[in-house]
């Protein structure tokens, strides 16, 4: 008799992935909360403005507005940002 069998032998388990580290999106500015000047200021705007807006306008234009406010700019300079 053989010690050897006619089966092949198994075969091993391939090792696991390593995990990959999340890929995080850098921006040159540090993003804060708005504080509550900013919050005061931007509601001014806003009445000022969406008189004329419909709905979906003026929640486009607030979204663009608090996106650059920020990133530190002044409600006058995100406004003429936004419109250029």
């Amino acid at each position: 008799m053989s010690d050897y069998s006619d089966s092949p032998a198994p075969a091993p388990e391939p090792a696991p992935e390593p995990e990959k580290p999340k890929k995080v999106k850098k921006t040159g500015v540090p993003r804060t909360k708005m504080t509550e000047k900013q919050r005061k200021d931007l509601a001014k705007h806003m009445e000022k403005v969406g008189k004329d807006m419909t709905a979906s306008e003026k929640k486009s234009h607030r979204m663009k507005m608090m996106g650059r406010m920020r990133k530190g700019m002044s409600v006058a300079k995100a406004h003429k940002d936004i419109t250029q």
